[in-house]
Order: structure tokens, then C-alpha cells, then sequence
């Protein structure tokens, strides 16, 4: 993609200022390009918050009253208008864009840091142990989401002399959709916990959570105005061959010149002692912190019982094994056994650019222990190639920011793909256990969107959805379906995939068998095959959407993951855009 460079000192200008907007609702220039989207395509349902803050003086000349009305203007186009007058009331008077958006950032993360301040209180008075770790959780969550702020402002800066606008754009989007859901992940921390904690720490986090809703909304109006080939949903159609609107995309080619080719590992690991070391985590100790250079750990042969933690600072790490089946990382902690969610995972990923092929994970508390995740991936352009990832509920928790999984075989039984990433798997195989508890329902997905303009996704393309191998297909007790609405705004596309016949009719299923989300969730199908694809007696909700295949190539992982910039190159099998059948 070509860089797009501004040489106009007034739409620099407009930039900045938009960018502020992002990260806190801040400043000005942009307000009349925006305006009329979000005027007639958003009602407000929030109840506006008295102002907090004075009104600045005139140190500099600047005209107030000039200010305030600039301000109020673009404020009453955000889902929460008082709370973005409030963080601008504290800017100097200045209209030096760079200033705005220290002075909003610091407000920001000046939001969240009280908020982990109070949490550490509430932590210390609480006598429940379950409550005071979900506080400790809420903490590092809470200091994950202001790296995510701070990586939005820096990202921005780095661009300022060339911007490539749509690589930029889809940056900033993915730090504010991460900002967010860690904010929300300590919320359903919380939830987890006994007592009223997680409605506590709601109205503690409601000025963090409103700035970030507030700069997604006006992101998302940006792209529209300064990239004119985008499209509504924000993504340009490109990267396909140009005889028709669609086209599909051209088989790659065999990887080549790559880094998975003669991999040279850093570190070996083998349980019978002919490596380095013979645990995983002895290796882990290895890895150089915030490094861009891949540093790889070759895996050998054998069954690793032990917990793997790559932290946030752990960059650029590949796990490689001798094979999905051969190497195998297994725990078995789970939620009814006494770990929240989070921590339940075997292997945690939370650091940017991890690389996992050939390699199986696994957690083996079983479906009557609830919630036990066998990995979860945090860390920001993650792949996984030709692993296996077994489990039952909650087997694979897809936390977080951009994530690409190819020829990989994921097995579990209730919400077992689920998280608010934006993931897509391509050519995947999900396999569906039966289930251990007496309802005998299982759920493909549970996707994790809170809000209209977060970025994230679940996508299923060229993928296989069949009976694991103890699934009872002839017993119509048993009902499976694609997935359900977690959050208020789920989002999940199967395309090009085969769809088994187990899978019910209906093919989604409500959340615990109630109406909501039904209404603003977004679940679309189209191109599929297979017994269970039919579409004749798919759910009617609101939610359940008919889309052409124009709409479905924006989420090939070139177009929305922007895969070829990150993915392309690596030496793994990858296709851009639609795969022919």
C-alpha cells in the first residue's frame, strides 16, 4: 500500500486534532466532517454528568469563549458529550494540537490510574480471597488498557511525517478496541466474583470507559472522511484481481524466503535431556525482553505438564514443535477447581508477534469443571499454524487485539472459541465434544464485542465444523450450534466452510436462553456447505444477517486483519482474500 502524504499544513492540523478525539474526545477540526453521521445513526441513551471542571483562564489570549464553543460542538456529536467537555476543560489555552493530546491523554490515563488506585483499596477491605484476586486481576488489566492508550499516541507520532492512513487508522482502532476490553475483561472478572464488586468498579471505570467508547465513535467517522475508498465498514476493498467487484482470491503460492523456512532454533527443550533444557518455562527465561528479532524455541517431542506465561514484554517469540500431536502443553486449572477465567489457561500469550506451529495445547479438567482455557492469546498480531488446541468449555480464549489461525484442529464443547479479538481462522477444523453436563447443548463460539464500533470479530473461513469423535450424532438430545451473542454487540461470519449435520436448523442459539443481544448482535453465513449450512430455518432475530459476498470479503484476513502488511511473508500457507471452493 502506498503512503499517503499530507502536504497541506491545515489538514495536518485536522489530523491531530482528530487523533485527540480519539484517544480522549478531544478537539476540534473535524467536528463539521463528522457531524451528520453520527447525528442521525446514533441515539444516546446515557444520562449526561454535570461538568467537573472550571473553566480555564486566559494565560495566552487565547479567546475562551472560542474554545468552549469548539468544544461543545464537537462534544455533542460523542455517545457522551458532558464527559468530553469535562476532559477538555482541562487543556491550556493553546490550540497547538500537540498539547491537546498530551493534556487528553494525561486525562486518560489519569482516569484509569485512580481507578487501579481504588481498586487496590477495595482489594485490601474486602474479606471474600475470590473478590481480592479479582481486584489484583482488575489491576493489571486496568494498567494493560493504559499501555494500549499509550501505544495509540505513539503510533501517531511515529506517523506524523508520512502517514500511511489506513495502516495508521487501523492501528489506533485496534489499541482503543484493546483499551476497552481489558477495561471490560476486569469487569467480567468481577462478575466471576460473589457480591455486588463488579458494580463498584462499573461507575469507577465510567469516565475511562466513556473517553474510550467516545474516540472509537469518531474513529471510526475519520476513516469514512479521510480514506475515500473506504468502505462503511471501514475497510477498502483491495488485494483481489480486477475483473468484477468480487473476485476470488488466487491460491498462494508455496512460502518462500521466510522465516519459518530452516528455522534455526535459539533454544531446544526436551524432556529426555538432549536440549538445552527440559522444561518449557526454563527456556522462557531466555527470551530477551521487547526484542523485534524472533526468537525461537524449538519444542521437542513429549507431553509438558506446566503453565507457560509470556508476558507483554515477550515480543516476537515462536514455539515450534515436532508436531500438533507429538508436542503437547497440558494443565487441567478450571473455574470450579478455584481459578477465575483469566488464569485458567495452560499456555497465556501476551506478548505481540508470537508464532505457535506445529504444536498441541491442551487443558484436561473436563466439561463438569466449567470454564478452562487451554490457551489465551492477548498479544497483538499472534499466528498459529498446524496446531492442535483441545478442550472443553472455553478451550481457546481469543482475548484480544489481531490474530490469524491456520490448519489448526480446536476441539471443546460449550462457548469453546470465545473472546473479543479480531480473529480469523482459516482452513481450521473445529470439532465438537459431547458434552458432560446435563444440558447437553454445545455453543462453536461466544464472541465478545461491547460496543458498535470496536473492531473485533470471530471469522470462520474455509473451515470444517463436525462431531469430535464421542459426540453422539444419532442422539437428537444433543444440540450444537454455531454460537451465541456473549456480549450486547457479538459479531461472528462463517464463510466458504462446511457445516456438519449435527448442527441445529436454527444454528444460533440465544444467550442462557434469553432475548438478549438478539437485536444488535451481528451473526451472518454465506457460501457454506455441507448438511448443516442450509439457511431455511436459520434463526429470524434482528442480529442474524444476509450478506452478498461484496460484504464478506471485508473480512478476509488481507482486508481485515490487513494480513498482508503482517502475515504475508512468514511462511505460512495464506490467502487474502475469498478461497475458491
Amino acid at each position: 500500500m502506498a503512503e499517503k502524504k499530507s502536504t497541506n499544513p491545515k489538514k495536518l492540523v485536522i489530523v491531530g486534532l482528530i487523533i485527540t478525539i480519539l484517544v480522549v474526545g478531544a478537539a476540534v477540526a473535524a467536528v463539521v466532517l463528522v457531524k451528520k453521521h453520527l447525528k442521525h445513526k446514533h441515539k444516546k441513551t446515557y444520562k449526561s454528568v454535570p461538568p467537573k471542571y472550571s473553566q480555564d483562564k486566559n494565560k495566552n489570549g487565547t479567546n475562551i469563549s472560542t474554545k468552549k464553543k469548539a468544544i461543545e460542538e464537537l462534544c455533542q456529536n460523542t455517545y457522551y458529550d458532558q464527559t468530553c467537555i469535562n476532559s477538555l476543560e482541562k487543556a491550556s489555552d493553546t490550540t497547538d494540537p500537540k498539547i491537546l493530546i498530551k493534556t487528553g491523554f494525561e486525562v486518560a490515563i489519569e482516569e484509569l490510574y485512580k481507578a487501579i488506585n481504588q481498586s487496590e483499596s477495595l482489594q485490601k477491605a474486602t474479606k471474600d480471597p475470590e473478590t481480592a484476586q479479582a481486584y489484583k486481576t482488575c489491576q493489571k488489566l486496568l494498567d494493560d488498557s493504559i499501555r494500549d492508550l499509550q501505544r495509540s499516541i505513539q503510533d501517531m507520532s511515529d506517523s506524523s511525517d508520512g502517514l500511511n492512513l489506513r495502516r495508521f487508522v487501523d492501528d489506533i482502532q485496534t489499541w482503543l478496541t484493546g483499551a476497552l476490553t481489558y477495561q471490560d475483561t476486569c469487569l467480567d472478572t468481577l462478575d466471576e466474583a460473589k457480591g455486588h464488586a463488579s458494580d463498584e468498579m462499573r461507575q469507577i471505570l465510567k469516565a475511562s470507559r466513556e473517553l474510550t467508547i467516545n474516540g472509537l465513535a469518531l474513529m471510526n467517522e475519520f476513516s469514512k472522511v479521510l480514506i475515500p475508498d473506504f468502505q462503511a465498514s471501514g475497510r477498502r476493498l483491495m488485494g483481489l484481481k480486477t475483473h468484477g467487484l468480487v473476485q476470488v482470491a488466487p491460491e498462494p503460492a508455496k512460502p518462500s524466503g521466510t522465516i519459518l523456512e530452516n528455522v534455526k532454533p535459539n533454544v531446544v527443550v526436551a524432556k529426555d535431556g538432549s536440549g538445552k533444557y527440559k522444561t518449557i518455562n526454563e527456556a522462557v527465561k531466555d527470551i530477551p525482553i521487547k526484542s523485534n528479532q524472533t526468537f525461537v524455541i524449538h519444542i521437542k517431542e513429549g507431553v509438558y505438564e506446566e503453565y507457560v506465561h509470556l508476558n507483554s514484554g515477550m515480543w516476537s517469540v515462536m514455539f515450534l514443535g515436532d508436531g500438533p500431536t507429538k508436542t503437547k502443553i497440558t494443565g487441567n486449572k478450571s473455574k470450579l477447581g478455584g481459578v477465575e477465567t483469566f488464569w485458567t489457561a495452560t499456555v497465556v500469550v501476551e506478548g505481540h508477534n508470537f508464532i505457535a506451529k506445529d504444536i498441541g495445547f491442551e487443558n484436561t479438567a473436563g466439561g463438569r469443571m466449567h470454564q478452562a482455557v487451554a490457551v489465551r492469546v492477548t498479544g497483538d498480531q499472534a499466528i498459529f499454524y498446524n496446531c492442535q488446541i483441545d478442550g472443553h468449555q472455553d478451550t481457546l480464549y481469543a482475548h484480544n487485539h489481531r490474530q490469524f489461525y491456520r490448519d489448526c484442529t480446536i476441539s471443546g464443547t460449550i462457548d469453546f472459541i470465545f473472546g473479543n479479538a479480531r480473529a480469523v481462522f482459516q482452513n481450521c477444523t473445529f470439532l465438537i465434544r459431547k458434552p458432560e453436563d446435563t444440558a447437553k447443548q454445545c455453543m462453536l463460539t461466544a464472541q465478545g464485542r461491547t460496543v458498535v464500533n470496536e473492531t473485533s470479530a470471530i471469522v470462520l473461513q474455509n473451515c470444517r465444523v463436525l462431531p469430535g469423535p464421542d459426540y453422539p450424532v444419532n442422539d437428537m438430545s444433543y444440540k450444537t450450534y454455531l454460537g451465541r451473542p456473549w456480549k450486547q454487540y457479538s459479531r461472528t461470519i462463517v464463510m466458504d466452510s462446511e457445516i456438519g449435520g449435527f448442527i441445529r436448523p436454527e444454528g444460533w442459539s440465544p444467550w442462557n436462553d434469553t432475548s438478549a443481544h438478539l437485536d444488535t448482535c451481528w451473526y451472518a453465513e454465506v457460501n457454506n456447505k455441507g448438511p448443516g449450512s442450509d439457511l431455511s430455518k436459520r434463526v429470524n432475530w434482528p442480529g442474524y444477517k444476509k450478506i452478498s459476498l461484496e460484504e464478506a470479503v471485508k473480512y478476509t484476513p488481507g482486508e481485515y486483519l490487513l494480513g498482508d502488511t503482517w502475515i504475508a511473508g512468514k511462511g505460512i500457507p495464506y490467502t487474502s482474500g475469498l478461497i475458491k471452493n
